[in-house]
């Protein structure tokens, strides 16, 4: 496993991070807690010190919390999420600050996501969503800094709005934030215009969501696809919208030059060939999973060649609506 810089922060994260939205059962159907905890477990034995969790992920910060502590002796590093107080994700223009995360509601969230993780701090806290107009407004930033010295966190960062990239940029100039988390990958490129080289200069690590479009850029998603009741993606990826992932993943292959199977791992290459990327967290429900991902640190980015074609497959749509 290879590790970056978590931007100015000094902690060392591994490039491959662990999503574990997906072993929380809320919105991921299929996953089973004791292959969960092996997942993590393995993760940790292949050099994995970064997971991401989140308040709002059902069990997955009790479960992470459990495996983080039988782990005692490794070296790693939880980041949790506050849901905004509204439950609006994302958020929308103009919603009142004192609506989403009043300092109040950030010590709350974040005291309930200790005590059940069983943790006593976590590395990093991020706001589950983001707005550049609460920037200086608000008691947010000064409820940060008290449990940032009380030990209770850190570092805060906040996860970017689905395909906002921009919505952060005033964050990040403020200098009052240290990590994003935004999704980015070889069909949302966006990040890369300004949000990325934004954090490069203010020292701002970067957390890679969604870097395999939620199971699109997997090749696993075909004309005809269904998923089990009660599953987001069944919603993600209603009507046409999996046979349109289907043509835009063939042509993707077709232009690399790759098999069909080889298109996760590259997806994943594009992500780690940015040096602005501090670790890519893709979601790890089973072992199998984890040992396909974490191989992929093995410094090797992809060319600039390569590179070259991607830039032309971008394809700007927002499934989430």
């Amino acid at each position: 496993m290879r590790y970056r810089e978590l931007g100015r922060s000094g902690m060392s994260v591994s490039e491959i991070g662990y999503g574990a939205w997906g072993i929380g059962a809320s919105g991921w159907v299929g996953a089973t807690e004791d292959e969960s905890v092996r997942a993590l477990h393995r993760a940790v034995d292949l050099g994995v010190n970064f997971i991401d969790t989140a308040r709002g992920y059902g069990e997955s910060e009790r479960i992470v919390g459990r495996v983080v502590r039988e782990r005692a002796g490794d070296e790693v590093l939880v980041a949790t999420k506050v849901p905004p107080m509204n439950r609006i994700w994302p958020a929308p223009d103009g919603i009142d600050l004192a609506e989403a995360f009043p300092g109040a509601h950030i010590r709350e969230s974040v005291e309930t996501s200790l005590r059940v993780s069983g943790l006593d701090h976590f590395d990093v806290v991020q706001f589950h969503v983001w707005s550049d107009e609460w920037v200086g407004r608000g008691d947010w930033l000064q409820t940060v800094e008290e449990l940032k010295k009380e030990g209770k966190i850190r570092l805060f960062g906040v996860s970017v709005n689905d395909h906002q990239p921009d919505n952060a940029l005033a964050l990040v100039r403020s200098g009052a934030v240290d990590t994003v988390q935004v999704i980015y990958n070889i069909f949302d490129q966006a990040p890369a215009d300004a949000l990325l080289p934004a954090c490069e200069e203010h020292g701002v690590g970067v957390i890679v969501r969604v870097a395999l479009d939620e199971g699109g850029l997997t090749g696993r998603i075909t004309a005809g696809a269904t998923f089990p009741e009660g599953d987001f993606r069944a919603r993600y990826f209603r009507d046409d919208r999996p046979a349109q992932v289907e043509r835009k993943v063939a042509a993707i292959v077709a232009d690399l030059g790759i098999a069909p199977d080889e298109i996760a791992e590259n997806a994943l290459r594009f992500v780690l060939s940015s040096p602005a990327v501090s670790t890519v967290i893709p979601g790890m429900r089973t072992v199998r999973n984890v040992e396909r991902n974490t191989a992929l640190s093995d410094g090797r980015p992809l060319t600039a060649d390569q590179l070259a074609v991607l830039a032309r497959h971008r394809w700007q749509r927002n499934f989430y609506g």
